[in-house]
């Protein structure tokens, strides 16, 4: 298994616990709808926020980024499924958690030379 294939099932796994903790525990969402979150939340924030956003405007930058891009995301994503629900609070949860995770990916992301992106 590669680096980076380690690097995006690390950063799968901690979007899917900040997702249950937010949608699963206080919005009462079932698995299927947070695992679908989890998915898109990493898909996104690895291509626009890993690949993109970090290496040109830094960690803080990339990991508010990547924090507001899945609140956002879980908030589309309840407007075109009405069986998925948000409140303000656990979006804003879900965000705070996943800027916070990803701040401490990123340095990871940055200093292991072969995952991307590298300096």
């Amino acid at each position: 298994m590669t680096k980076t294939t380690q690097a995006l099932l690390l950063k799968i796994i901690m979007t899917f616990a900040a997702a249950w903790v937010a949608f699963g525990f206080i919005d009462n969402n079932i698995l299927a709808s947070i695992f679908i979150i989890s998915l898109l939340g990493t898909a996104l924030n690895y291509l626009l926020g890993d690949l993109v956003v970090l290496p040109m405007l830094g960690n803080i930058v990339a990991s508010l980024g990547d924090g507001v891009m899945a609140a956002l995301t879980a908030y589309i994503y309840s407007l075109i499924i009405p069986q998925f629900t948000t409140s303000l609070f656990s979006l804003v949860l879900f965000a705070g958690i996943v800027a916070g995770v990803e701040y401490f990916f990123h340095k990871y992301l940055i200093s292991t030379k072969k995952v991307a992106p590298n300096k």
